[in-house]
């Protein structure tokens, strides 16, 4: 079991137990809702036993928040750099983004997220929780005002066999499916081009309502948001280049189709 690391874990215990008796449950009802014994939510409430992720997942359940606990641990729990960027994705009301290696997170299928997340050091746990995490990030692509989303990949993105020809099946068909929204578009920089800029690393650019740029970048070790004037124009100049090189959109699509055939 995942188990939550403190202080945030104490955080949310006062969380929950204030939840529980706001709706009047006894211990022992708020256990069988959430599929604990009351002496062990007693333990977890009164610290001697660790907050688990299930833990948090059943108090969502018993409590019916909508999994408001999970998101917050999902939040807080989150590096520093990663919520700030988390947020700013949030609130963008375009998101523009170029990768090279994998498709962008927003895009993925939960199968195809999980192959590539499967590749880190996670337990089972860890990996589920990880997927979901970047799952419940795509909700802002079906909420009443989303963002308008133009990413941008390299053709070996798209080709590359990432958990299994039936999961790229999938994962391109969703593509196919993302860019007949009028706010997604899809857009692939062919082989035939050579070097690029692009090939320097992926990136995101998040069109803030202030109408204010921000940028994030990402590596092995930590991810970066950007923000100083400078480096966000040249985030932007950057990728209007690669954008220069890729296929329009209608061609990407053709091209995104006839990778799906193949597989």
């Amino acid at each position: 079991m995942i188990e939550v690391p403190e202080p945030l874990a104490a955080f949310i215990v006062v969380e929950i137990r204030q939840g529980r008796q706001a709706a009047k449950m006894t211990q022992e009802a708020f256990g069988r809702l959430a599929n604990f014994s009351a002496s062990h939510v007693s333990a977890v409430e009164n610290r001697t036993r660790a907050l688990t992720m299930d833990f948090i997942a059943g108090a969502d359940r018993a409590l019916k928040t909508g999994g408001v606990y999970e998101r917050l641990v999902a939040k807080l729990g989150a590096p520093t750099w990663l919520r700030e960027w988390i947020d700013h994705e949030r609130e963008a009301v375009a998101l523009r983004s170029f990768q090279n290696a994998v498709l962008p997170g927003l895009l993925q299928t939960e199968a195809y997220a999980r192959a590539v997340l499967a590749v880190g050091l996670l337990t089972a746990e860890q990996l589920q929780q990880k997927v979901k995490e970047r799952l419940d990030r795509q909700s802002i692509l079906t909420r009443d005002d989303p963002p308008q989303v133009i990413s941008i990949v390299d053709e070996s993105v798209i080709r590359r066999v990432i958990g299994s020809r039936e999961v790229m099946r999938e994962q391109m068909a969703h593509l196919l499916k993302l860019s007949t929204t009028p706010l997604v578009q899809i857009q692939v920089v062919p082989d035939s081009v050579g070097a690029y800029l692009g090939l320097s690393g992926p990136f995101v650019v998040a069109t803030l309502p202030s109408n204010a740029d921000v940028g994030y970048i990402d590596s092995q070790l930590r991810g970066k948001v950007v923000e100083q004037a400078a480096e966000v124009l040249q985030l932007r100049r950057a990728w209007d280049a690669i954008r220069g090189g890729a296929l329009p959109v209608p061609q990407s699509t053709e091209l995104i189709t006839r990778v799906m055939e193949q597989l």
